[in-house]
């Protein structure tokens, strides 16, 4: 089970995520993100996109990804909400940002 998922639908959300991002792994907790919507732009964001690599898994919104990023290379794997509502029923927690 995750201790937390990020799910994340707003660009703003960069540098609020990172944070919890860090304190996760401080914390030695199992996060996992999904990034959807507009919130594809916050993955782009160099200091989040770094710290996906720390993620137990970090899944983009392809349909999102296409539209909003158009051919820029995805940090993470592509997915759908699909994927979204298996992460969310493995999170003992969820965070939407």
């Amino acid at each position: 089970m995750t201790d937390v998922l990020f799910l994340v639908s707003r660009p703003e959300a960069a540098p609020i995520l990172a944070p919890l991002m860090r304190a996760c792994g401080r914390r030695g907790a199992r996060w996992a993100c999904f990034f959807t919507g507009l919130g594809v732009k916050a993955a782009a964001d160099p200091a989040v996109c770094k710290l996906l690599l720390r993620a137990e898994r970090a899944v983009i919104c392809e349909h999102s990804w296409r539209r909003f990023m158009e051919d820029a290379p995805c940090p993470a794997e592509f997915g759908s909400q699909t994927e979204n509502s298996a992460l969310a029923q493995d999170a003992a927690r969820i965070v939407s940002l």
